[in-house]
């Protein structure tokens, strides 16, 4: 993908996340792309929700620690798509990667799951505790994922030079 996709496009992403099956997952870079792909679901019908990892890991987390953690993910299932945005600010903490892979386990070839995430795959390793969860956490979700990367420049990144250049001259 890259800068010049267009609204239809999107909508393009939004019919085959609606045809595809209940496991199937997206893994983005753009936080946009990823909440055009949940409105479109929305607007057709499909429980959608959205939630940055670092709330989802907390909320997890604490569930783990209460003996509750089944029922929190049991609660996310009344969602056919989860979004999680901002993956790559999850770190290796022991407590933060377990819950995150039980998450990626329990839905796997069920629910849907959008995923934003900075780092490649390549770099995933920063994220879970050991490589055989972050081979295993792939694993599940590439399976049968559709994955949109974005080619172009990053306007966050792009707006901040410019700032810079105005403001060094």
């Amino acid at each position: 993908m890259g800068a010049g996709d267009s609204y239809p496009r999107i909508w393009q992403h939004v019919d085959e996340a609606l045809s595809a099956d209940k496991g199937c997952h997206y893994i983005v870079r753009l936080l946009h792309l990823a909440s055009s792909i949940g409105y479109g679901l929305t607007e057709a019908g499909i429980r959608v929700k959205f939630v940055a990892v670092t709330a989802l890991v907390q909320s997890l987390q604490r569930a783990k620690e209460a003996l509750r953690l089944s029922d929190a993910l049991a609660r996310l299932d009344k969602y056919a798509v989860l979004i999680i945005d901002d993956l790559g600010y999850v770190r290796k903490a022991e407590q933060e990667s377990s819950v995150l892979f039980e998450l990626i386990a329990h839905r796997y070839e069920r629910h849907r799951l959008i995923i934003t995430s900075n780092q490649d795959f390549e770099h995933w390793d920063k994220l879970f505790e050991d490589t055989i969860m972050t081979i295993a956490a792939i694993d599940r979700l590439v399976l049968h994922a559709t994955i949109l990367q974005w080619l172009g420049e990053s306007y966050r990144r792009k707006a901040s030079i410019n700032r810079q250049t105005e403001h060094g001259s």
